[in-house]
């Protein structure tokens, strides 16, 4: 896996000294890896393919599965092989697994906070840079459920793009073109800011609005306009600095999504560590 292998030349370089010097070649060693706070745990099988690409010989155990709540003190894996491997694979693996569970344990609450309503969690794409593919799927771990991968799967028109277009019309019409002329057929969402907005979207048609930091009022607003809709009616998602405090009222506006940034861009690492 590319991304292991970038973050293992990253820590290791030319060799781990400190192991090469101090840990004789064929000592061998038990270890676990223990959880020190509540959560989620996502990227199990991450910190398996780190030690395995050290050392394939390595025995990765899990005790747990992706997507489990566990408690402090309880342990997540155990590993078995040299020792040297073990103490080289450390520090990736946990880093690894930390955040991912991280990720996991945020979106967890987030979707427990919502529960009971039909609003749906999602992440966005304030990820680590090269690390994305592990940020969703820990997401997913969560409980949660993943927005476009990338620029290329889903088409979003932002702020930015409205205002370069001359408008959400004129956006809209060159993304229908542009689909037919490549023979393309994927989502289109339209970021709106205003009820007025909305509405031009309504009449153009879009798969999915995005509230942009719209007020409560406006989002139940919103959910009524697109009731009113005759035939396929867009999908709704909220989005714009939502804390874990004020989601559930997000959700009970009616909409269908709600995007969370913080998700990514703002996880604590889950406490957990290895021990011979």
């Amino acid at each position: 896996m590319p991304i292991i292998a970038r973050a293992l030349a990253e820590d290791v370089g030319d060799g781990d000294i400190t192991t090469k010097w101090t840990v004789p070649f064929t000592k061998r060693a038990d270890a676990k890896i223990i959880v020190k706070a509540d959560g989620v745990v996502a990227g199990l099988g991450v910190a398996q393919w780190v030690f395995e690409a050290i050392d394939e010989a390595i025995v990765f155990a899990a005790r747990v599965k992706d997507g489990d709540r566990v408690g402090a003190g309880d342990i997540l894996a155990e590993v078995s092989g040299s020792a040297r491997g073990l103490l080289t694979g450390e520090r990736v693996a946990l880093n690894f697994l930390q955040r991912m569970s991280g990720i996991a344990t945020m979106t967890a609450q987030f979707v427990a906070a919502v529960r009971g309503t039909k609003a749906r969690i999602l992440d966005t794409r304030k990820t680590a840079p090269g690390l994305r593919v592990l940020d969703k799927y820990a997401v997913a771990a969560g409980g949660g459920a993943n927005h476009r991968a990338g620029l290329y799967d889903m088409v979003l028109i932002k702020e930015n793009h409205i205002e370069a277009a001359d408008g959400i019309g004129p956006a809209l019409l060159a993304v229908w073109k542009g689909m037919d002329f490549e023979g393309r057929d994927v989502p289109v969402e339209v970021e709106v800011e205003t009820l007025s907005e909305l509405d031009e979207v309504l009449v153009l048609g879009a798969d999915r609005v995005m509230l942009d930091n719209m007020s409560l009022h406006d989002m139940r607003e919103a959910v009524q306009k697109v009731r009113q809709v005759k035939g396929k009616k867009p999908e709704l998602e909220a989005s714009g600095n939502v804390s874990l405090e004020g989601v559930r009222a997000v959700a009970e506006t009616g909409v269908d999504f709600i995007s969370i940034g913080a998700l990514t861009h703002s996880v604590k690492a889950l406490d957990i560590s290895m021990l011979f």
